[in-house]
């Protein structure tokens, strides 16, 4: 061997990494592309070295709004949130270290995994696993600690062994056993219906799913973020008799949608007594929660749906697209169509929500991913505006979190950036759910993504009062004796917070306001853009049939 050669691999055997430097290779060997944060002291030269190595990092106004980004990739990407959080130095626990915190016992309550790396060298293989541990099984959120001592401390290159990217997560299937029954309970259904959830649009499960539907011609009713995996506007879908359908359904399959709050528990007096129940999903420990079910089935949603397509295909059935069952759908899905239709053809100012929502629905791009938060504003806003593809609704979801709305549009603009450049993001706010995170639409400026955030402002939450009313009531009092809790600012400029950093603000009151300004934002793709829709303050739902989701005497 040559001494040049020897020289060269001394050289290399004293070559130096820091900690910082650490973290960032084994991130970027996992695969991962993105990082969210607020950077300060101990964790900005992380971000710096992932920078160094191409990761996309975004910095953030508000640490919550960070984690909601980089949750929101996890769904759009299937790698799902890792959280890394520095800490004090090992030498000053104890002592009321500055950020001195049991941070991995914490984390250990609401996440899937949560360490802290005992050295240097051990961080490549802990956070392989902390990847590996968020994607496989049902996805969460893990957590890896890093001491402050750790990101500048340097160790011999050569002691760092990197581990390589985790596999895929494995397919699982459920009992074939179990497939045949629940395919018999099926076919038995006189009452049947699909509800496609969450988990199902994880699991890029949209063309089996989509060819159940067709095939077997069963009505369907996608959750929330379920929407688009069959598109909204199918023949099949009967979101617009979503109470009828779950009150008198006699077989209900649950495709990845869990029996929480958002689907009332599956409990009477919203759903028959004796409902059947089929249950797919990749997590055990939810078969069985609040009502037993007929059949579980428990594997990954597409791969479990194709073994019941095989069913149908060896024994052909069909429901049939006559019965009374379909009859009183479309019956009740006509009905409460004409309500909302009656409500949004309201001339009279200011507007009421279905106004808003149809002049919206009629210029959204059909591949456009839809974000959205706040009370009524969300909810209404998912039985008006449309998903064709699935993954291309964000909303609050099943934790009910208000301040979403900002970082997952983020989120979606980032990646529409990397992967589809020509999609829109369009993020439609409540004026209550916007201040959670307004101050993102600095961040939104700042990267130069060219969201369009729509707030739907009724001065208030729930319910307002308008600007005569509010000056009124000030007569009688202070206004913290006086407003009622509901009550926000009247005629709040938000859109003035997008100019204020460069973006462009729309104020809008009438119909022909809110056409032009989504026109115009539609129409430019180079800037973002807020319009203030301001609608009537006491405006609500049309009437239900049930109490939506929570009780409240006001």
């Amino acid at each position: 061997m040559s001494d040049s050669s020897l020289a060269e691999r001394g050289d290399r055997s004293e070559e130096q990494v820091s900690g910082a430097e650490v973290v960032a290779q084994a991130l970027k060997t996992q695969g991962v592309e993105y990082m969210f944060g607020i950077v300060g002291i101990p964790v900005t030269e992380i971000a710096v070295a992932a920078q160094g190595l191409g990761i996309r990092y975004i910095g953030m106004r508000n640490e919550q709004a960070a984690c909601y980004a980089a949750s929101a990739i996890g769904y759009l990407t299937g790698r799902p949130l890792l959280v890394i959080g520095g800490s004090s130095e090992r030498s000053q626990e104890t002592m009321g270290a500055f950020q001195e915190f049991p941070q991995v016992e914490a984390c250990r309550l609401y996440s899937k995994f949560s360490a802290r790396p005992s050295s240097i060298e051990a961080i490549p293989s802990l956070i392989e696993k902390a990847v590996r541990s968020s994607i496989y099984g049902c996805p969460g959120a893990c957590y890896v600690d890093i001491p402050a001592d750790f990101v500048n401390l340097q160790v011999n290159a050569n002691s760092i062994k990197y581990v390589e990217c985790c596999m895929p997560p494995p397919v699982s299937m459920a009992e074939t056993s179990a497939v045949c029954m629940a395919a018999s309970v099926l076919r038995n259904a006189k009452q049947p219906l699909l509800i496609i959830g969450k988990g199902a649009a994880y699991a890029h499960a949209e063309e089996s799913i989509g060819k159940l539907v067709e095939q077997c011609k069963l009505p369907f009713l996608p959750t929330p973020m379920g929407k688009g995996v069959v598109p909204d506007n199918h023949p099949n879908c009967v979101s617009a008799a979503r109470s009828r359908a779950l009150q008198f359904a006699d077989v209900i399959v649950l495709f990845g949608a869990r029996l929480n709050w958002i689907l009332h528990f599956g409990l009477p007096p919203r759903y028959q007594p004796d409902v059947k129940f089929i249950q797919v999903d990749i997590r055990a420990e939810e078969l069985g929660n609040n009502v037993r079910p007929a059949v579980a089935l428990l594997g990954d949603i597409n791969a479990v749906t194709k073994q019941l397509l095989e069913q149908f295909d060896k024994t052909p059935w069909q429901y049939p697209p006559e019965s009374t069952w379909w009859k009183t759908l479309r019956e009740k899905m006509k009905s409460n169509e004409a309500a909302s239709k009656e409500l949004a053809s309201k001339i009279s100012l200011p507007m009421n929500y279905y106004t808003v929502f149809y002049h919206i629905q009629e210029r959204l791009p059909r591949d456009c991913v839809v974000v959205s938060e706040g009370a009524n504003t969300m909810d209404i806003g998912r039985t008006v505006l449309q998903n064709y593809l699935p993954r291309h609704r964000l909303d609050a979801g099943t934790f009910g979190t208000m301040g979403v709305g900002l970082g997952f549009a983020i989120a979606a603009a980032i990646v529409a950036k990397d992967r589809n450049p020509e999609q829109r993001v369009i993020c439609v706010e409540g004026d209550s759910a916007f201040g959670f995170s307004g101050m993102e639409v600095e961040t939104i400026c700042r990267y130069n993504l060219p969201i369009i955030l729509l707030v739907v402002n009724n001065n208030g939450i729930y319910q307002g009062v308008d600007a005569g009313t509010w000056k009124e009531m000030l007569n009688f009092g202070e206004t913290a004796t006086v407003a009622p809790p509901l009550s926000l600012l009247p005629n709040s400029h938000y859109e003035q917070v997008m100019t204020a950093f460069g973006g462009k603000g729309y104020f809008v009151q009438t119909p022909e306001e809110l056409q032009k300004s989504l026109r115009q934002s539609l129409a430019d793709t180079t800037q973002p853009s807020l319009i203030n829709i301001m609608i009537e303050p006491q405006a609500t739902r049309k009437a239900q049939d049930f109490h939506w989701l929570t009780r409240s005497n006001i």
